[in-house]
């Protein structure tokens, strides 16, 4: 019985080791803040005022956003001519990724990417892992449609490569800024495919193959490895920085384009984070009682049925006797002194 216990209790604890290896960069994300990499407004100069002439600006000027066509809707228009508005030809470059232009561009430059690339389920993976593969290949700016430019991103240029900080934690993807073959990005391209999972829920399933979560995690796994440092170093744009005051850089406009129906229950989840804890307590340490009793009972006792006793000698007997008598004066003992 005792062993039967032992076997049981490392079996859970290989079960849960192997359960927190799957997640620990989730559960460091949580205590990862960024703020050793976050550009500082001190570093930026005043609103209007002219790029530093100390600060090289490294990343390319070009401007990279995803749709599926050139036929952008009327929601995003406002936010994509404030942008353009602010870093005109010929000094900026402005590329436009449509659906068919992405697929040309990985099967012609990232072959190797080509089959992973048609094979995800929805339109948004490949919207997302497409602006991954043209940092890394050209450099540049990354943003989203629906971020709308507040001021000029020169101030920007200077840091090899930057992201914008999600809360409570980890890093999106809607907009960055690298030097082509940048480290980090070289290494997102590199360990795409290996995230391509398919998960009970689209809105999981996109967030962590292609979307913030997986670019989060990396970024995590990053840091956490020493790379995070020197020509490898990734900034960070806090919110003050990204939207909301008159020194910020871009402003936000209606998305969520790809949004559905789960993405409520998600949401409903993340407000409700301390029932859901709880309810996850619950169902696990359910599960777990009911693999102890069904252990207990049909596979212990299984094998205990199917176990023959073999003719005990009258020698035997004697000291079965001994060791019964023995016991009985044991526990009269026991009790006496008790």
């Amino acid at each position: 019985m005792r062993r039967g216990i032992l076997l049981f209790l490392l079996v859970t604890a290989a079960v849960l080791i192997f359960a927190v290896s799957q997640v620990w960069n989730l559960l460091g994300l949580l205590f990862d803040s960024g703020l050793s990499d976050k550009i500082l407004r001190s570093e930026l100069p005043a609103l209007n005022a002219k790029p530093s002439k100390d600060k090289t600006q490294l990343i390319p000027k070009i401007l990279h956003q995803t749709y599926k066509t050139e036929s952008i809707p009327e929601i995003w228009r406002e936010a994509q001519k404030s942008c353009l508005d602010l870093h005109p030809a010929p000094a900026w470059e402005y590329k436009l990724w449509t659906d068919e232009s992405s697929v040309e561009f990985i099967k012609e430059v990232y072959p190797w990417f080509f089959e992973t690339f048609e094979s995800y389920s929805y339109p948004i993976q490949r919207a997302d892992a497409i602006r991954y593969f043209v940092l890394a290949h050209f450099g540049g700016v990354y943003l989203d449609l629906d971020d709308g430019c507040a001021r000029d991103m020169a101030p920007l240029l200077a840091y090899p490569a930057w992201v914008r900080k999600t809360m409570p934690t980890g890093i999106s993807n809607d907009a960055m800024g690298a030097v082509p073959h940048h480290p980090f990005f070289e290494r997102v391209i590199k360990d795409i495919a290996g995230y391509k999972r398919s998960w009970l829920l689209p809105y999981i399933t996109v967030m962590g193959s292609t979307g913030p979560l997986f670019l989060s995690v990396l970024w995590r796994r990053w840091s956490a490895e020493g790379f995070n440092v020197g020509e490898g170093r990734v900034r960070i744009i806090f919110g003050e920085e990204y939207q909301g005051n008159e020194w910020s850089f871009f402003t936000h406009h209606k998305g969520d384009s790809w949004h559905g129906y789960d993405v409520q229950l998600i949401f409903w989840m993340a407000r409700h984070w301390i029932v859901v804890t709880v309810i996850g307590w619950v169902i696990g340490l359910t599960v777990l009682f009911v693999v102890w009793y069904a252990y207990q009972r049909y596979l212990l006792r299984g094998q205990a049925g199917n176990t023959r006793r073999k003719p005990v000698s009258s020698g035997s007997r004697w000291k079965f006797w001994q060791r019964a008598d023995a016991q009985t004066e044991y526990e009269l003992v026991s009790r006496h002194e008790v």
